[in-house]
Formats: structure tokens, sequence, C-alpha cells
């Protein structure tokens, strides 16, 4: 509470007094005193709350660098992300398999080995049984494929890319939702400040009209409609109170259990970006990058599949021996050809794949499409967002100016009532409010945008 309002208190009092019998003048004397202890409290305009028992260091802020801070919470949920570390174990998958792919056009060696006794009859000869063992080695190497082998080399590549960009695509939005969470403590942690402040005031306001109202019953109605904002405003940081703690367990989910105190997040990213370069990013975004090689997988697949329905030649090299009963070398080198005569369901097999490449250009473009329009819907917002907070300050000026008119024609020249009083208190305590809410809805809105192209560290870096 403001100086002017605690010496236009005691001058309330005073007149009170003036105007009351003698017996009053007295008392009022001893009611002086528990003014006087309000009104160090009221001079404490940032302190905290004034109501015992509250932990002021829910609305504690850090003096922390406040994007040094966003970088290090980013990093701890990609650290901690089980859903991270399942689509790094995918991505290496993916690329085991481009290797087992890449291996195919590698000679393959086998070994076949074989030992039994054997038996061997034919009607009218003699009956051959004994022991017999034998050993067959044989060597493939495909030399033509009609470069089936290199397109599925190409299908394995593009997947194995198409999931590093999922994983990137994922560890984006993580650190959107971090950063996000972060903004929302620090939005409230700011607003619990103003509440604070508000209730302050009221508490304040309260105390005093306590004392007037001894002296003047006629002052009642002030002080039920002073306990009353009083009430409204304690109820107004509760629940602050509350979205920050329900805030702060998403983020312990996200970066553990020891979360760092807040540091002021109120300008962090409230520099608007560019449109025109953030359109451009787009096409750098995981998601479309994702998107982009999915498309060239399933191209690479199609071809493949047309290519697996063209003949093919294949060196072949193959030696066996039989130890013991019908003791025999056998050999031979030579390539082997594969001609496709008849394949039923081939025509629909590379239909369906021309189909699959089709839709996933379709996809991709799509999300290419639904980014721009987003993009341009949030600009246009945070654009609003920073220009309502700009609007709002200057409100914030005319509202403080309001009240301390109030305040003195209250004071003074008995025109304004109390209730005016305090619907100017809160008028502009309500606007403190309005213009924190603007700031951090902008900055979320930019996390967003940059979240769109090149990633919401960017701007942090």
């Amino acid at each position: 509470m403001s100086k002017p309002l605690v010496l236009s208190l005691l001058m309330a009092l005073s007149l009170c007094a003036r105007a009351a019998p003698a017996p009053a003048q007295a008392k009022s004397q001893s009611q002086s005193q528990s003014q006087s202890q309000s009104q160090s409290r009221c001079g404490e305009d940032e302190a905290g709350p004034s109501r015992a028992g509250r932990d002021a260091t829910m609305v504690e802020t850090s003096a922390t660098d406040p994007r040094a801070q966003l970088q290090e919470l980013v990093g701890l949920a990609l650290q901690r992300s089980r859903s991270i570390g399942a689509l790094k174990l995918l991505s290496q998958a993916a690329e085991a398999d481009v290797a087992e792919t890449k291996a195919s056009r590698i000679p393959q060696v086998n070994l076949l080995g074989r030992a039994g006794y054997i038996g061997h009859a034919v009607p009218g000869a003699n009956t051959l049984t004994g022991s017999q063992s034998s050993a067959t080695l044989s060597v493939t190497a495909p030399l033509y494929d009609a470069g089936r082998i290199t397109k599925l080399t190409e299908w394995r590549t593009q997947l194995a890319s198409a999931a590093k960009y999922g994983q990137s695509s994922a560890e984006e939005q993580l650190a959107l939702q971090t950063v996000s969470l972060a903004l929302d403590r620090g939005r409230y942690t700011l607003q619990a400040q103003v509440y604070s402040q508000y209730v302050r005031k009221m508490a304040c306001l309260v105390d005093s009209l306590e004392v007037i109202t001894k002296a003047d019953k006629g002052r009642a109605s002030e002080l039920v409609q002073a306990q009353k904002s009083l009430q409204q405003a304690d109820l107004q940081y509760e629940q602050t109170l509350s979205a920050m703690r329900q805030t702060e367990i998403r983020m312990r989910r996200l970066v553990g259990d020891q979360l760092p105190v807040s540091a002021s997040l109120s300008s962090v990213l409230a520099q608007l970006p560019d449109l025109v370069e953030m359109q451009a990013d787009i096409l750098q975004a995981p998601d479309v990058a994702q998107a982009s090689a999915q498309a060239r997988a399933q191209r690479s697949y199609a071809e493949s599949v047309l290519a697996g329905q063209r003949p093919s030649v294949s060196l072949l090299v193959n030696g066996s021996t039989v130890a013991g009963v019908g003791r025999s070398n056998d050999w031979i080198g030579g390539v082997t050809v594969n001609i496709p005569l008849l394949q039923p369901g081939a025509d629909a097999t590379l239909e369906a794949a021309k189909n699959r490449y089709q839709a996933a250009n379709l996809q991709r473009d799509e999300t290419v499409e639904v980014k721009q329009y987003r993009l341009l819907e949030t600009f246009e917002t945070a654009t609003s967002a920073l220009d309502r907070a700009r609007r709002v300050v200057e409100i914030l000026r005319n509202s403080d100016r309001v009240r301390a008119s109030t305040l003195q024609q209250w004071q003074q020249l008995g025109r304004r009532s109390l209730f005016d009083v305090m619907a100017a208190e809160g008028d502009y305590y309500s606007m403190r409010v309005a213009h924190v809410n603007a700031l951090f809805d902008a900055q979320q809105l930019v996390a967003l945008m940059w979240s769109m192209g090149r990633g919401v560290m960017t701007p942090l870096r």
C-alpha cells in the first residue's frame, strides 16, 4: 500500500475522532497503536504475502540466465525420455537393415556336412550297406539383377533416414513441451507475485478499516467490502499457486524431481521471428524431412519390385565329396539364369507399391501445407499478443493514474467511496495479470513457430 493511502487512513481516523464524543477521542488514541502496526506492512509493496503460513519461496525467481536454464531443462528431458531412447534403438535397427541389404551383393559361401549309416537295395542286385559321410561346398553371387539390390538398398537407406528424422521430430516435440511448461511456470510465478501484492494491499486496507470502524460504525459496509476483496484476491493467489504446482508436477515427469528455481522468463522469447524465414525453415523441419524420406523410400521399393520381375543372373560354384560307401567327388561351376515367365499377382504387387509411393507424396505435401497455414495463423496470433502486451502497458499507466486520482478524491474531497477505491485497485492488478498473460502467450507462440522449422532451441542458442 502506498504512503498516501496510509496517511489518508490516519486523516480519516482523526476526522472520525473529532466528530466523536470525548470518550471516543480517548479510545481512538489507544487504537492508533494498532493502526501504526499496519503502517509498516503497508509500506512494503514488494514484500511477500501478508498472511502467515504462506511459503514465499513459491514465487521467488532466480538470477540465472533464462536461456541457459531452458537449455539445461531440455537437455535433462532428452536424457530421461524413454521414448527418445526407444527411437534411438529403432534408428540403429534401421541402420543394421541397411548393412544387411548391402551385404547381399557379397558372395555367399555355404558348407553342408552329412554323416550316417546308409543302405542301398536294388531288386536282383546285391544290397549295399555301410557308413557314409559327405560334404558340399557352394558359392553363389549375384551378377545381374536389373538393379533390384540397388533399389532395395536405397529403400532401406531412406527408411533409416526417416527413422533418424522421426527421432529428431520427437526430440523437438519434447523440447517444445519442456520450454512450454517452463514458460507456464514463469507465467504463474509472476501472476502469484502480482496477486501477493494485491493481497497485501487489501489486507492493509482491511486492518486500517477495522481500526476506523471501531470509531465509526457507519463505515462497516466499507470494511465488509474490503474483506470480500481480500478474500477474492487471496483465492486468486491460491489458485495461481495450485496451477504452478500442477505445472511443476508435469515438469518433474520430464526433467526429474530436482527443479531449479524459475528464472525470469518474461522476455526470453519475446522477439517475433521473420515470417519469410520461418516459411523457408518449414522445409527443414524434422517431420517434413521424415515425410520426404518415407516418400523416397516408397519410390525405391516400387522400383525394386519392378526389378524383381525381370531376368537375373547369378554365379554358382558347387562341389561335393562322399567318403565311405559309394565314394565319389562332384563339382560344378557356372552361372544360373532366372527368367520369370508367369508370376500371378506380380502386377498387383507393383501397383500397390506405386500407390504407396503416391500416397507418401501426398502426405508429405499435406504436412507442408498444414504447417504453412498453421505458421501464418500462429504468426498473426503472436503479433496480436505482442500488440496486446504493448496496449496493456498504456492501459496500466492510465489505470495507475485512475487509482491514484480515485484515492486522492476519496482521501481529501470525499467525492469517491471506498468501493470506488477498491474497484480501481482491482482493475489495476487485473491489468497487470493481463500484461503477464499477453507476454507469455506471445512467447509460447514464438516457441511454437520456431518448432515448426529449425527447432525451438535455435533462438535459445
